[in-house]
């Protein structure tokens, strides 16, 4: 049983970090293709999807175990 939950944990981390990666930059502005002008916000192109799929799988583990914990008490 323990093999089983470290295999279950070891799993998720692969999974929550395989969907980190970096973006290619954003391309200049300075060439006026752009009718507004300007240059791109700061920020503007940053990636969160990455972040939250990784707190939700926290989330998710940790509401898991605390399930776990309370129905291990009640059994008993």
């Amino acid at each position: 049983m323990k093999v089983f939950k470290k295999l279950i944990v070891t799993a998720l981390f692969l999974f929550a970090f395989s969907a980190l990666s970096a973006q290619t930059p954003p391309p200049p502005n300075g060439n006026g293709s752009d009718p507004g002008g300007g240059n791109t916000p700061v920020g503007g192109g940053a990636a969160v999807g990455a972040g939250v799929i990784l707190l939700v799988s926290l989330a998710a583990g940790y509401g898991g175990k605390k399930i776990y914990q309370a129905r291990k008490r009640i059994v008993q």
